[in-house]
């Protein structure tokens, strides 16, 4: 078996972009060192390391500048070996493009810039939401982009500390209807749809398979949910309907 310097250097870095981490403090993303995001994204996304996926991330970085930001697509092209990475700013980005790597303009919250980006791209596997953390534009994003997803497919949306903050549309109340911390909760009890005696999925609940929370994050697995409930029959009452 050949050995050396030149074997392990190949194996270290070969290891090294295999780990999520590395690769985001080598590129500066703020996953890793401001927040600890990236530890999360390869538990959940490591089995479509090596498959030729589409994957979306909203928010750019780098604000107005043309040239700044670009530092997680970078990282996920460096991930997913096979991956289309796409980009989706409120700035024009397009100077940050480069092979395997596509930006397109607008605004996260647009029917129309979605429903055009969809178009040209195709269903997408993975979905990060890393924009503007307006509370309501991260609901609207994910209604707009989660039907997009294919069958397995992730949707991420960070930030969410921004649930809690009134100037970005959250609240200070945690119980509030209205904040994307919220939202998020409900598609649990979605999840939950054939135990809920009485109750009508919808064609959402039908298409959550899994929710997972972190600190300021959440994942959302979109696959069929339909597993029959674990109600006992004698415990229905007379009359209700029993999905």
């Amino acid at each position: 078996m050949p050995s050396g310097p030149g074997l392990v250097d190949r194996l270290r870095v070969r290891w090294r972009r295999r780990d999520l981490v590395f690769l985001a403090r080598h590129f500066g993303t703020d996953k890793w060192g401001r927040h600890w995001y990236a530890q999360h994204y390869q538990r959940h996304l490591a089995p479509l390391r090596t498959r030729a996926i589409t994957l979306l991330e909203i928010g750019v970085g780098g604000y107005q500048d043309p040239r700044a930001g670009g530092e997680s697509l970078r990282m996920w092209k460096a991930w997913f070996p096979r991956a289309r990475v796409c980009g989706l700013d409120l700035y024009d980005k397009s100077a940050l493009q480069e092979d395997r790597i596509r930006i397109f303009q607008g605004s996260q919250d647009d029917p129309a810039v979605i429903e055009r980006l969809v178009a040209e791209t195709g269903p997408l596997d993975v979905v990060i939401d890393d924009g503007s953390h307006y509370v309501p534009h991260v609901r609207r994003t994910f209604e707009l982009l989660f039907p997009h997803l294919r069958e397995g497919g992730i949707y991420a949306a960070e930030d969410l500390q921004t649930s809690y903050w009134p100037k970005f549309g959250g609240s200070l109340d945690p119980d509030a209807p209205d904040t994307s911390m919220a939202y998020f909760k409900r598609l649990a009890d979605g999840l939950n749809h054939a135990e809920r005696i009485g109750y009508r999925p919808t064609s959402l609940d039908r298409s959550v398979r899994a929710v997972h929370f972190y600190h300021n994050l959440v994942f959302v697995e979109r696959g069929a949910n339909d597993e029959g409930s674990n109600v006992l029959q004698e415990n229905v009452p007379p009359g209700w309907i029993l999905e």
